[in-house]
Parts: structure tokens; C-alpha cells; sequence
């Protein structure tokens, strides 16, 4: 074992655990300096026991520090202690009761912390998002219960959109319970607010996760019913009009998940409209909606409606120009659901070349996640299959046999 790497791997935990030198040093009953050492390589960490006592301490398995592919696998894919962070901000109410807060609220503060949650949505970076949601979501709590009038309102929007982040981010690795935890909070703080943007938002998470547990079609009315109560309003507002928009592709994807092509594509014209009006380049900063990204719900329709032919043949429309000026979150989710449209129309070595493509391009998407792993082990399992050597290579590293 490298000292050095060992080491790396100690400081990179310790930082994702969010302690200090000091507070590692004492989990592990020694001193900073021990742990200086070790961090920096120029002590070993071959004896067993202290090795366990430094992983415990971090709270992951032994391999993670040990192990190159454990190691990497674990470092890039939230894990059971942030899932459990998020559970326990979300179930805890010593903010909502009048508990002692940790500091003042600020909006400024507050709203940079959303932006960056937000910036690391988009790219892709859960990891980050799990370390950061948690005491963001305390911190906006806080902000809540302590403000009022327009600084209230904007506390309330920031709370909003990190449950919404919460509950995207767990429905993406399956954790259903947590995440309607965290939408069934944001629509009860949007409700009280009476709030159409927190509306808007909190409404697409409910949505989510109903998705997410078969409940297809209340998803597809409640979308619905938000969209109908928002366009009265809609009138030039950038903002309202994307919010919009997004309901309308929500509900064309729960649409197509329950096989009701028709309703589908009466949807995604609707908020092709809508994309069309705000302009051929625009697209909104944190939901990534405009033309682009409503062609892009339209082939992830096309692929849950098992019509993988009439999908890549809608791809091949999209400019690849303006696919590359997407998010990476937005770009894996596209590549991926290319993957499966090559697979469902038999072309398996084009979509195993693609769904490389999408770990190129935001590698926690597709090593994490369990779609992309069922996707991966379908490709493996074809009869005919004959994977590349690229393609073992990530199944060894998302930790499928190869």
C-alpha cells in the first residue's frame, strides 16, 4: 500500500466528512500531528487495527482507503452516511421549535450557498450536494422561522429549491423515501407561503417522487392543475414561463412512463410553445428549460414509451452545438437515454460506445446511479454480447463482474 495515496485518501474523507484535524485526530485518539503525518504520506497505515480505527473514525469500509478501485468507486457516489445527514436535517425541528440557531441569518450567505448547491447540480458533483444540502437546509430553516415580509418570502424560495434539491437528488440514486420526505416538505412550506414560484417547484418534486412510486397518473394531474393555475400570469415573465414549461415536460415524462403516448406529445408541444416564445438560445440557469432541453424530454418520452426507433430518429434533430452548451447533468441524462434507445433497437455496440460517452461526461451519473448500472448489466447480458475493453473496464468500476 502507498503511504501517500493512503494519506490523500485520510484528508479527501476527512474534508467530505466536513471535520477538522483536531476533531479527526480525537475520533481516533491521537494527535493532530500523528494525523499531519499521515495525511501528508510520511507515516504508514499498514497495522490493521489503526487502519479500522481510521476508517471507523470516517465511517467507510476499510477498501476505501486501501483499494484503488474501492477507493474511486466510493469517492465518487453519495453514501449511506450523507443519505443518512439528509434524513436527519429533514426530521429534525429544533429551527421549526424555537431551537438555538448556530448563526444570525443571511440572505447573502444563504443565497450563495443555494447557487453553489445549484451549480453543483448541474455539473453533475452529488457528492458535493450531499455535503452541502444538510446544513444548508438548517440554515435556510433558520432563516425561515427568524425573517419577515420580502426577506421571509426569498428564505422561503431558498428553503424550497434545497428540498427540491434534496428530493432530485435522492430520487436519481432510488432512495424514494427520503426524497418524498423532502418534496412532501417543500410543498407544505409552498403551500403555506402561497407562493406561485415555490409553488412551481415544490409541485415538480411532489410530482417526482409520485412518479417514482407509480402513482402516474395523480402525477400528471397535479402538474397539470399547476400549470393551468400558473399561465393566467405567465405574460413575458422569463422566470414563470420556464417554471411552467417544466411542469408540462414532468408531466409528459410521467405521461410516457404510464404509456399514454397521446397525452405525451400534446405536452411536449405545449412547452415546445413556450420554449419556442422565450427564444431558440435561451435557457433558464437552474432548470437548463428552453428549446433544447424540451427536445431532449421528447427523446427520453420517446425511450419510456419503448419506441427506441422513433427516438434516435428524433436525436438526430437536435444541433449537436446546442447540446453542448447544456449543463453535464442535463448532457449525461441525453446520452443516456440515447444508450437506451440503441439498446432497445438492438444496436448494442452503439449504445455501450455511448454510454462511455456519458461517463466521459459526468462520471457520477452513470457509476452511481442504478439506472446506469441496469443499463450496463443488460448490455453485458446480451448473448451476443461483445463488450469492449472500455466498457469491462467501467463495469470493474462501477463493480459489476467484467
Amino acid at each position: 500500500m502507498d503511504n501517500r495515496a493512503i494519506g490523500r485518501r485520510v484528508r479527501y474523507w476527512r474534508t467530505r466528512r466536513n471535520l477538522s484535524r483536531a476533531q479527526l485526530a480525537n475520533r481516533c485518539d491521537r494527535s493532530v500531528s500523528w494525523l499531519d503525518k499521515i495525511e501528508s504520506g510520511e507515516r504508514n497505515l499498514l497495522r490493521v487495527p489503526m487502519l479500522e480505527r481510521v476508517a471507523s473514525a470516517l465511517e467507510i469500509p476499510v477498501a476505501a482507503l486501501t483499494e484503488d478501485a474501492v477507493a474511486e468507486r466510493s469517492s465518487q457516489c453519495l453514501d449511506a452516511v450523507e443519505v443518512q445527514a439528509l434524513r436527519t436535517a429533514l426530521g429534525s425541528y429544533d429551527t421549526l421549535l424555537g431551537g438555538r440557531m448556530s448563526r444570525d441569518p443571511n440572505l447573502a450567505r444563504l443565497r450563495a450557498q443555494v447557487d453553489h448547491a445549484c451549480a453543483a447540480w448541474l455539473s453533475s458533483r452529488f457528492t458535493v450536494i450531499g455535503r452541502v444540502l444538510p446544513d444548508l437546509m438548517r440554515d435556510a430553516q433558520a432563516a425561515v422561522r427568524t425573517l419577515d415580509g420580502e426577506p421571509r418570502l426569498e428564505a422561503t424560495r431558498h428553503l424550497v429549491m434545497t428540498y427540491r434539491l434534496t428530493s432530485s437528488t435522492l430520487l436519481k440514486f432510488e432512495d424514494t423515501d427520503v426524497a418524498w420526505l423532502a418534496a412532501d416538505r417543500a410543498i407544505t412550506l409552498a403551500t403555506e407561503s402561497e407562493d406561485t414560484i415555490c409553488l412551481a417547484r415544490a409541485t415538480r418534486s411532489v410530482a417526482r417522487a409520485m412518479t417514482q412510486f407509480g402513482q402516474l397518473r395523480a402525477a400528471i394531474d397535479v402538474l397539470i392543475a399547476m400549470a393551468d393555475r400558473m399561465e393566467p400570469d405567465l405574460a413575458g415573465d422569463h422566470e414563470l414561463m420556464s417554471l411552467y414549461g417544466m411542469l408540462l415536460l414532468a408531466a409528459e415524462i410521467a405521461a410516457a412512463s404510464d404509456g399514454d403516448a397521446s397525452t405525451a406529445l400534446d405536452l411536449h408541444e405545449r412547452a415546445d410553445a413556450v420554449a419556442h416564445t422565450l427564444g431558440p438560445r435561451y435557457a433558464h440557469r437552474t432548470t437548463a428549460f428552453g428549446v433544447t432541453n424540451v427536445a431532449l424530454h421528447r427523446l427520453a418520452a420517446l425511450v419510456r414509451l419503448h419506441e427506441g426507433a422513433a427516438a434516435l430518429a428524433h436525436a438526430r434533430t437536435i444541433p449537436a452545438d446546442a447540446i453542448a452548451r447544456l449543463p453535464q447533468e442535463r448532457k449525461a441524462n441525453y446520452l443516456l437515454d440515447l444508450a437506451e434507445a440503441h439498446r432497445q433497437t438492438g444496436n448494442n455496440q452503439d449504445a455501450g460506445r455511448v454510454l462511455l460517452h456519458a461517463d466521459r461526461t459526468a462520471p457520477e451519473e452513470v457509476r452511481c446511479r442504478p439506472v446506469a448500472r441496469q443499463l450496463l448489466e443488460q448490455l453485458l447480458e446480451q448473448p451476443d454480447a461483445s463488450p469492449t475493453p472500455q466498457l469491462r473496464q467501467l463495469a470493474r468500476r462501477i463493480g459489476l463482474p467484467a
